[in-house]
């Protein structure tokens, strides 16, 4: 069953177009992360937040991701990690148009 990751935490930038440029290659490297269907990069320089919402194909990549994750944010001096994963109600989604086909 899909599982629904959200991600987020202090973060002092960069961001926008900086943050892309710097990120870039963790981007691409997400993309073949076991189980990984999509990910939605969230921002917030105003409220110095940074993370992401995340569709994977079930909860132990998920979980997987979490962790792994969590590890890298800390080598980069990041604290404050929260992230959830959640179920999804498909027949609500759907009416909604949401992404997870």
């Amino acid at each position: 069953m899909q599982k629904l990751l959200q991600v987020d935490f202090q973060f002092n930038g960069p961001f926008g177009d900086e943050m892309s440029a710097v990120l870039e290659d963790i981007a691409h490297s997400i993309n073949n992360e076991p189980g990984m269907i999509w990910k939605i990069w969230t921002e917030s320089e105003k409220k110095k937040l940074g993370g992401g919402v995340y569709l994977f194909k079930d909860e132990t990549s998920a979980q997987n991701y979490l962790e792994m994750h969590s590890a890298r944010l800390s080598e980069m001096g990041i604290t404050d990690i929260r992230g959830v994963i959640f179920d999804i109600n498909d027949s609500l989604t759907q009416i909604n148009s949401g992404p997870t086909q």
